[in-house]
């Protein structure tokens, strides 16, 4: 079980690639997403893609995946990124942006793609990390979601 810790130090936090077929992590993964999302997004398949988990001391209180797209050509598709409320402000989100980037760098994609719907705050930060609206050829999401793109090459 999570604990829910305060959020005093920013410095405190740190970022850490995981290994989402290790069952304690996937766990772990599967209540951070019940705790970010309740029941507005389907659990992601964690055995698939890179994950992350943002850690507060020793509490893992964020987390990010970034999966192959099937929608846009050598692309990750940055599928989730969930922050506990009381740790946000700290810029989390951005920070696990810049590590999904990079492993999308390492793959080889030119880019990484995502989207939001009726999310203002994770679209700001997608513009705060450079990320640009495109409109995909064929939309797989609803009539008002914003398409995210970012070139990582």
């Amino acid at each position: 079980m999570l604990m829910m810790s305060t959020n005093s130090d920013p410095a405190a936090y740190r970022i850490r690639e995981v290994d989402g077929n290790d069952d304690d992590i996937t766990d772990t993964l599967a209540e951070l997403h019940q705790l970010t999302f309740l029941d507005a997004a389907p659990v992601p398949e964690f055995d698939q893609g890179h994950w992350w988990f943002v850690f507060h001391r020793n509490e893992p209180v964020a987390f990010a995946g970034i999966v192959p797209s099937t929608h846009v050509f050598n692309a990750g598709y940055f599928c989730r990124v969930g922050v506990l409320g009381t740790h946000c402000g700290h810029g989390l989100q951005l920070r696990l942006m810049r590590a999904v980037e990079a492993r999308a760098r390492l793959n080889g994609w030119f880019s990484v793609i995502s989207d939001t719907t009726d999310n203002m705050h994770s679209a700001n930060n997608f513009i705060r990390a450079g990320y640009r609206l495109f409109s995909p050829r064929h939309p797989w999401a609803w009539p008002n979601t914003l398409y995210w793109r970012k070139d990582v090459k």
